[in-house]
């Protein structure tokens, strides 16, 4: 399950997909690069571990 569009190339519809687990974002190709690292920024942020 996945979201399209214009949400899909947000940096944070990107994060909040991430948080409440979507599968996939899909959007312009002229929105890919920052989809890519917005994708990857919310991904280590949301699973990097507790350092206490």
């Amino acid at each position: 399950l996945g979201i399209c569009g214009e949400h899909g190339g947000d940096p944070e519809s990107i994060r909040f997909a991430d948080e409440i687990g979507l599968n996939y974002v899909s959007c312009s190709p002229y929105r890919v690069p920052i989809a890519r690292i917005a994708a990857a920024h919310a991904t280590l942020t949301h699973k990097q571990p507790d350092k206490r």
